[in-house]
């Protein structure tokens, strides 16, 4: 598998040495093509999903697999003329009368390895972005989701050279071969533990790599939010994909007098979005059984330490659908409060002022995502000032993923680098600083010998500079 990845590899190589300037005529045709795969491929990879998952809602997998790539996609179209434009810089007055400008260029190879949770779109936005930006793409799909997997080999190899987009499908073994070859860039979303081995291999080759994590993302509702309509967006975040999702609200932080109110507004919402229980149709499966007994033990593990548990009651005909579930103020050190939850589990932690919610926040990893729920505008400016995190929505959940005009990205144990609209653009690109000098200049003056006129010269232009 080393010999054909290596090959594979140095034919994408070859070929972007052999046409390293790539017109937008050629990138547009490449996103057309994408995206005229992924529209004919649509019903195929929709119930490749499902059958992975065991069960996924096919309004689910098209909202969030095909139709933020197709929105990508269009948003790159409609931009990419003038992301490519040469853009002019300031000079400096002592370097005038030269001219200054920024040249964005391809990279050349990148590699992206892609996770399970969204198998689509999460193979498919970054490829956006660098073929947008003139690469050529290898693509290292998950083997959780093998079905999936083949389905966009399958759909990839029909609209593309392999020159210009390989996949290449298999288990940690591939992986671990495909994240050691000398790409121009690595791509990767998955776990932390994953991302640092991942970067550790590209590290070897001066790889860049950027890194979309994931982590504890925290729901603050503040004293004066509404609780109806934060326990449904809450709610309808946690519930999406089974709460298989990065930017999930991860726990709750709520004024103690208000937790069992806002327990009841968040099960209140479960039980209106799956009026069936488990059995509801809209309601995804767990990916596999070993990530359903993990859900098991941390919730077996939170009921033992005392923490009171409300779930969603009835019975379910698909044995890895997970019934969503609140834990009430459970204990700080057992592994529901240490380890990403990656299910439909929802701790909620009372807190006594904002400043103790604040300090909680703050005194842990900078989280993947922040949800504010407060319509206080002086109250959210604070928290926006005083909190580090990948990013932010106020008064709703998820939703800034879907913004193509905002860069997605996470912060030191949540992620390096980010992408998504321009920012994937450059974070694929080379920008390539250029300067031209003008044939009559003042430049003789930092010519030696540095005596007489050049040195007095030479004092005054620290001024200028």
């Amino acid at each position: 598998m080393t010999t054909e990845l290596e090959t594979t590899f140095a034919r994408a190589s070859a070929a972007q040495r052999a046409a390293p300037v790539v017109s937008l005529d050629t990138r547009l045709d490449r996103l057309d093509r994408l995206a005229t795969a992924l529209l004919a491929a649509e019903p195929r990879l929709i119930a490749a999903m499902s059958d992975d998952f065991s069960h996924r809602p096919a309004v689910e997998s098209r909202l969030y697999d095909i139709d933020l790539v197709l929105g990508e996609i269009r948003h790159a179209k409609q931009h990419l003329k003038r992301w490519m434009r040469v853009r002019r810089a300031p000079v400096p007055l002592i370097y005038k009368p030269a001219r200054a400008e920024i040249r964005p260029q391809p990279l050349g190879v990148v590699g992206i390895i892609s996770p399970w949770n969204f198998p689509v779109q999460l193979a498919l936005a970054p490829m956006v972005a660098a073929l947008a930006a003139g690469n050529r793409v290898m693509l290292k799909p998950s083997e959780l989701t093998p079905r999936t997997s083949d389905a966009l080999a399958e759909m990839l190899a029909g609209a593309f050279s392999p020159e210009e987009v390989a996949t290449v499908t298999g288990g940690p073994e591939v992986a671990s071969a495909f994240s050691a070859l000398p790409f121009d860039h690595l791509f990767f979303t998955g776990s932390t533990a994953v991302g640092r081995k991942v970067a550790e291999a590209a590290a070897r080759n001066l790889t860049p790599v950027t890194l979309e994590l994931g982590g504890k993302s925290p729901a603050v509702v503040l004293p004066g939010a509404d609780l109806d309509r934060a326990g449904r967006r809450i709610a309808w975040g946690k519930a999406m994909n089974a709460g298989q999702v990065c930017v999930a609200p991860d726990y709750v932080l709520v004024p103690r007098k208000k937790m069992l109110p806002m327990a009841d507004a968040i099960m209140g919402a479960f039980m209106h979005f799956f009026p069936e229980g488990p059995e509801s149709p809209d309601l995804a499966a767990v990916v596999s059984d070993r990530h359903l007994a993990r859900l098991d033990t941390l919730l077996a593990e939170a009921e033992a330490r005392g923490a009171k548990i409300l779930r969603l009651e009835g019975p379910s005909g698909n044995a890895r659908k997970f019934a969503p579930a609140v834990v009430l103020d459970p204990p700080p050190d057992i592994a529901l409060m240490q380890e990403e939850i990656f299910g439909p589990i929802l701790p909620l932690i009372p807190y006594d002022s904002p400043e103790e919610a604040l300090a909680f926040v703050t005194a842990r990893d900078h989280p993947l995502a922040l949800y504010l729920f407060s319509e206080d505008k002086a109250e959210q400016a604070h928290w926006l000032d005083h909190t580090i995190s990948g990013g932010v929505t106020i008064n709703d959940t998820t939703i800034h993923v879907g913004f193509g005009s905002l860069p997605f990205g996470g912060v030191g144990p949540s992620g390096q680098g980010a992408y998504h609209g321009r920012t994937g653009f450059e974070t694929f690109s080379h920008l390539k600083p250029v300067v031209r000098q003008a044939k009559w200049n003042g430049m003789a003056v930092a010519e030696p010998p540095f005596k007489g006129w050049r040195k007095r010269a030479l004092g005054l232009m620290r001024k200028l500079m």
